[in-house]
């Protein structure tokens, strides 16, 4: 019976450590001068951040902005790498105190409510495009430049970035929700930088971890075929 209790509470203390995590994803809802309503999603994993600001209700795009982040007491400190709006940030840091209340963060002055603890998708992680199959042949890509392909996912949510640090260029975004079932992989998109028009579209594709690598593999949103490998970000 002693076991059982010192199981119990060992299971509890992980789901309460597990609920007060960052990582995952999170949103909050303003209206602008207009009165339209606007979504942010901010997702948090393995030290990297993506924050994306779109019209809820239709999807158009607004702006984004991430790069990585650190936590020192009770503090965030978020050094930008990319922002489509104000490109002259990039390469500064930014600090936010935060506290986390159940489903609830507190960061600065805003109130952001939880959407997913890095679960159920597969994906979770922050990930760097290293391939593409040309010729039956994968033909690597150096992930070290200025030039990056980005994608971060939370348990359900899914970013794209295209940027270059050492310009400051910001090239294009896409986002909204995904599922992984049965190596399958599908996104819904919430939002496009580059085409309002595709909120909404579903893409599926197969995925396969490999060596702890992602292939990913299928259309892209023009129908052309495709085959990525991205590997996991460290740095």
């Amino acid at each position: 019976m002693k076991k059982l209790v010192v199981c119990f509470y060992a299971l509890l203390s992980f789901a309460v450590a597990k609920a007060q995590s960052l990582e995952g994803a999170w949103s909050t809802i303003a209206s602008n001068d207009e009165g339209t309503q606007v979504e942010y999603v901010l997702v948090l994993t393995d030290g990297f951040f993506s924050e994306a600001i779109f019209e809820k209700e239709n999807g158009k795009f607004i702006g984004t902005k991430g790069g990585s982040y650190s936590s020192s007491d009770n503090a965030l400190i978020f050094l930008f790498e990319f922002d489509s709006n104000t490109p002259e940030v990039i390469g500064e840091t930014k600090t936010e105190p935060y506290k986390i209340n159940n489903d609830t963060l507190k960061l600065g002055e805003s109130n952001w409510t939880r959407v997913d603890n890095g679960s159920p998708g597969d994906l979770n992680g922050a990930w760097l495009i290293s391939g593409r199959k040309r010729d039956g042949e994968i033909v690597k890509r150096d992930t070290s430049g200025p030039r990056k392909t980005m994608k971060i996912l939370s348990g359900t949510r899914f970013q794209w970035i295209a940027y270059n640090t050492e310009t400051k260029e910001f090239m294009g975004t896409a986002g909204g929700t995904y599922i992984t079932i049965n190596g399958k992989y599908t996104e819904n998109i919430g939002f496009f930088s580059r085409d309002d028009s595709r909120v909404g579209a579903s893409l599926q594709f197969g995925y396969e971890l490999k060596d702890g690598d992602w292939h990913h593999s299928g259309s892209s949103s023009k129908g052309s075929p495709i085959y990525e490998v991205w590997s996991k970000r460290t740095q």
